[in-house]
């Protein structure tokens, strides 16, 4: 018999790899976590941006309150008393082969504390703006009264004789020299004095860098007596960030109003719960720190102590602003580009739908501009609307896109309820604060039994 000779029709090749990502489960799984895990890269730029453009507001904010005034700290009033203290010098005389002795006097300081201190702080508080950034600032008007008590050094062994009297002064030192916007006057039993920027004064290794405002010399009747001496006076600063005193009082009081809503109580001292009074529209509250609350006494020689870490007062911040909310949300990128892959593949696997990598990544791509949009958004209106706007869109087009590639309106539909639902879920935990790791754990939990429960429909052996 002859032969034929024509030719048989040859089997298409099976591309192996590309027919095992098709049909196995496990290269699906594979091929979903390393998408995810290149999504970090640019997850890891947005976070880099948020933190750019919180860096550019901080610099704007701390422009703006170089600029009206930065925080208010005061340290005083005290009284800076010059005494005299003595050396003796021994010189040697050849000729007469003794000791001769020369008596050198000193003219030193002491610093004398109040007995009581008394400040009472009214707050305005505004914001400022420039471009898309603001910062919270505020004007303060600060009364301080209370009352000296008759002077004696005795207990640091300087004698009444070496003390000179008439040439005493008031120190006041504060952190914010240029925010002062009123004369300062001390009304010092029945006299005023004014007071000048001491620029002389000598700074040391234990300084507090504050600077010094001195009065003019005061009446030596006026400390120099066997009855208590009184004062007043008032400061106003401009000011921002926070307001602290140093309770140099041996009784220091100090009770401060203000319509700031946030406020953080800081320092070493918390203000009395029973008249601390936090509100929408403002709070009020009230310290009162004893002598022996604190580890310093009444009377310094020599220098002024550094007795910052015993300062207290209250923080005006805002408590989550648009950039720290966009960083916490950015933190949850991975998971919600994690958990929306995971409905992907359990609709994939379940219905049998081809979904191809390269649309895992433009759904991927997707999520992550929600971020972008979140933060540019946000700048120009507040967190709430930008939240929104961002996610509103990014839902729509992942629903719409998704619709194209599993080519009917449930799944689609159920993707676009679980993402609506998961950037909501979000959405509560940046905004809690006490309960967000309860809210958040719970929330997990639930995410977690969900996909158990739907998984069970899926025939593993397939692997």
């Amino acid at each position: 018999m002859e032969q034929s000779n024509t030719p048989q029709p040859q089997k298409p090749q099976v591309n192996k790899f590309a027919h095992w990502l098709k049909t196995s489960i496990t290269a699906r799984m594979l091929m979903v976590g390393f998408l995810v895990i290149i999504l970090l890269i640019p997850l890891s730029y947005i976070n880099v941006l948020i933190n750019e453009r919180a860096y550019r507001q901080q610099d704007v904010v701390n422009e703006i309150n170089e600029k009206w005034g930065n925080e208010v700290l005061v340290y005083g009033p005290m009284i800076k008393l010059p005494y005299k203290s003595y050396t003796e010098i021994k010189t040697y005389d050849e000729k007469t082969e003794t000791y001769l002795k020369e008596i050198k006097t000193h003219i030193n300081h002491a610093y004398i504390f109040p007995e009581s201190l008394n400040t009472d702080v009214s707050v305005d508080s505004k914001t400022l703006k420039r471009g898309n950034f603001e910062s919270a600032v505020y004007t303060t008007t600060m009364d301080f009264s209370g009352h000296f008590i008759p002077t004696d050094l005795s207990a640091k062994d300087i004698k009444t004789e070496d003390i000179i009297w008439d040439k005493a002064t008031v120190i006041v030192k504060t952190s914010n020299l240029k925010g002062i916007k009123s004369e300062m006057l001390l009304h010092l039993a029945d006299d005023s004095y004014s007071f000048q920027t001491n620029y002389t004064a000598t700074r040391d290794a234990n300084d507090d860098y504050l600077d010094i405002l001195e009065s003019e010399f005061i009446k030596a009747e006026n400390i120099d007596g066997d009855a208590e001496t009184p004062f007043n006076m008032q400061i106003t600063f401009n000011g921002s960030q926070q307001i602290k005193i140093i309770p140099i009082g041996k009784t220091t009081t100090m009770a401060m109003t203000a319509n700031w809503p946030d406020p953080s109580f800081d320092g070493n001292y918390l203000p009395d719960d029973e008249t601390k009074e936090i509100t929408e529209s403002g709070f009020k509250a009230n310290w009162k720190v004893l002598h022996i609350n604190r580890a310093f006494s009444q009377q310094h020689l020599n220098q002024i102590p550094n007795l910052r870490n015993f300062a207290f007062g209250t923080k005006f911040v805002v408590m989550v602003d648009e950039y720290q909310q966009s960083e916490r949300s950015a933190k949850y990128g991975f998971l919600v580009i994690g958990l929306t892959f995971l409905i992907f593949f359990l609709i994939q696997t379940i219905s049998k739908i081809d979904i191809h990598p390269f649309q895992y990544l433009m759904i991927g791509l997707a999520l992550t501009m929600f971020y972008t949009l979140l933060v540019s958004i946000s700048e120009h209106s507040n967190f709430l609307k930008a939240y929104l706007i961002a996610g509103t869109s990014v839902v729509l087009l992942i629903t719409i896109y998704s619709k194209s590639i599993l080519r009917n309106v449930k799944f689609p539909m159920l993707i676009c309820i679980s993402l609506t639902a998961l950037y909501a879920f979000i959405y509560v935990i940046i905004q809690l604060e006490n309960y967000a790791l309860l809210v958040g754990s719970i929330g997990l939990f639930l995410i977690l039994a969900s996909v158990m429960f739907v998984s069970r429909r899926i025939d593993w052996s397939n692997g």
